[in-house]
């Protein structure tokens, strides 16, 4: 092979050209960029879906109960139980929506019962409800005049000694608090 040989044989292996070289930052950003820009416009279109209202509003429902009692009965020597227990409990809804009551239970009740009097005060029999309204911004008390809860059959209660009563509500969730026993005729 003489030398003029051995420098094609030569050039042939390194190749005529030259690659480019490589840049992998810019690379890297070139991947990035499609992803980027679907998140910008994905979050430009939500923003201006909230914006317009189509996402609805987010509020929270904020319930307080409080003054919870139950008034003890007077009970006859020998009976086990009361018949019914009404309670006392002032609720008050903090948010901008209205909630309703849709239960309330106590491990001292097998059940109880919402009811209402009739709207116009004139008296008359309780009327049982499924739910009681609570306006936005607004307190309703339960007590034995108007709305209440009652509990159904508790068995004999002791002035002084409380109990757990939970209330569920349509959107504020299960609040539980402690309901005293109160002596007869003090709510």
């Amino acid at each position: 092979m003489t030398l003029a040989n051995r420098s094609v044989v030569t050039a042939g292996l390194a190749g005529p050209s030259r690659a480019a070289p490589r840049r992998p930052l810019r690379e890297l950003a070139m991947a990035a960029l499609a992803p980027l820009t679907g998140t910008v416009l994905l979050i430009g279109l939500l923003s201006a879906w909230v914006a317009t209202g189509g996402a609805g509003t987010i509020a929270r429902v904020r319930i307080q109960v409080t003054l919870a009692a139950i008034p003890m009965r007077a009970f006859t020597p020998g009976t086990t139980s009361a018949g019914a227990a009404t309670t006392y409990l002032t609720i008050r809804n903090l948010s901008n929506r209205p909630d309703e009551l849709l239960s309330a239970s106590s491990p001292i009740a097998r059940r109880i019962v919402l009811t209402t009097r009739p709207a116009d005060g004139a008296a008359g029999p309780r009327k049982v409800v499924p739910d009681l309204v609570i306006p936005a911004h607004a307190t309703i008390t339960l007590s034995p005049f108007g709305n209440d809860a009652v509990l159904i059959n508790p068995p004999p209660l002791q002035a002084g000694h409380s109990f757990p009563l939970t209330l569920t509500f349509r959107h504020g969730g299960t609040i539980t608090i402690q309901a005293a026993i109160t002596p007869p005729g003090a709510p």
